[in-house]
């Protein structure tokens, strides 16, 4: 039977752990019998939920860090992985080398004040907290802690700026266009301007992909870091509509593209993926020069194709099924603030179906 013993000055908690063996557990001097009996009680409720571990095999939140990287190796891509790696070891310092245990709500939310004083902009901040989040996850999961302060703790509040989000104006997407000679890249970067796609998923692009009967591309891969991956969610793997001249091009430029061993949309000149860098610096940047373009970065012409989706008036879902977003709240959360703020149209249209269609006349003063 588990009892608080005192033996030189100091209570000794004597007890069996979940392997039947007994424990004789020095507390340290100073410790009050009350304390030594919540600390027998905390440790009997771990012995029953088959939670308990030995103080001294408690891992650091490093270790437990470490462990994380480990297990999600295998199941990420290594870009993804690096950017995880990254978190560990350049944002939680402060957590090293304290027992995965003794991690509190206070702690997580003096973390993400101090990244604020630091103006660290909020979405870098929250992108971390998804590591710090799988860490404690991973702690539970593996009976490291009984506890996940993570859930409770309060997130950064205030709005992602959206100072990054470019658009190019229809005549200067025509302009642009017209700066480009070569075959191969104006039809690419017409493609981006036309269905939105990722640079990953416009390199990644087989011949095999387009559809030339519903006017459609299928994205169902990506190309990034020199390696081909699948698409990371269903709605990313998608089918994008496209126009009849946009269709056209891409059927010229299949006659005119050279045969490659991988199928490729738009292979280098060795038939082999192309080079993003090479791109956006020998054929992208000099077309926006050309055509008296700021520089802005090549994922702006799908901020572009998004932007004009919605000012045409697109249903949100179909917006959202286009880009691949995985719901229509992650499009209104980067999107929201190209919405109209003030449309009569919409508010006419519903007074004249509700009371046109009730016979009822509105008297106006």
């Amino acid at each position: 039977m588990a009892k608080v013993a005192k033996r030189r000055g100091r209570y000794v908690l004597d007890y069996y752990d979940d392997h039947g063996k007994r424990v004789r557990k020095t507390l340290p001097t100073g410790t009050t019998l009350k304390k030594a009996k919540d600390k027998l009680r905390e440790i009997e409720d771990q012995l029953a939920k088959g939670l308990y571990i030995p103080d001294e095999k408690i891992p650091t939140f490093s270790k437990v860090a470490e462990e994380w990287l480990k297990k999600k190796k295998p199941e990420l891509r290594d870009s993804t992985w690096h950017v995880y790696e990254g978190h560990t070891k350049n944002h939680f310092n402060a957590f090293d080398d304290i027992r995965i245990d003794r991690i509190t709500i206070a702690m997580i939310e003096e973390w993400i004040t101090e990244r604020q004083n630091e103006e660290m902009p909020i979405a870098t901040i929250r992108k971390i907290l998804v590591s710090m989040g799988q860490i404690l996850k991973f702690a539970v999961r593996h009976k490291y802690i009984s506890y996940n302060p993570f859930p409770d703790a309060e997130r950064p509040r205030g709005r992602v700026k959206t100072d990054s989000v470019m658009i190019l104006k229809p005549d200067q997407l025509t302009a642009f266009l017209d700066a480009v000679s070569d075959q191969k890249y104006k039809t690419l970067f017409m493609l981006a301007i036309f269905s939105g796609a990722r640079q990953g998923e416009l390199l990644g692009l087989k011949w095999p992909d387009m559809d030339g009967k519903n006017n459609q591309i299928h994205i169902q891969r990506t190309f990034n870091h020199q390696t081909f991956y699948d698409t990371k969610t269903e709605t990313s793997n998608r089918r994008i509509d496209l126009g009849p001249k946009m269709m056209a091009e891409l059927k010229k430029w299949r006659v005119a593209c050279l045969p490659n061993k991988l199928d490729l949309m738009f292979p280098n000149e060795e038939g082999q993926p192309m080079n993003y860098s090479n791109m956006v610096q020998r054929y992208y940047m000099p077309a926006l020069k050309k055509a008296k373009i700021k520089r802005i970065k090549f994922h702006c012409l799908r901020h572009t194709f998004a932007s004009l989706l919605i000012h045409q008036g697109e249903n949100i879902k179909y917006i959202q099924s286009q880009l691949g977003h995985s719901s229509p709240t992650v499009t209104l959360n980067i999107y929201s603030h190209l919405m109209n703020a003030v449309n009569q149209e919409s508010a006419c249209r519903l007074e004249k179906t509700i009371l046109n269609g009730s016979g009822h006349k509105m008297v106006t003063t």
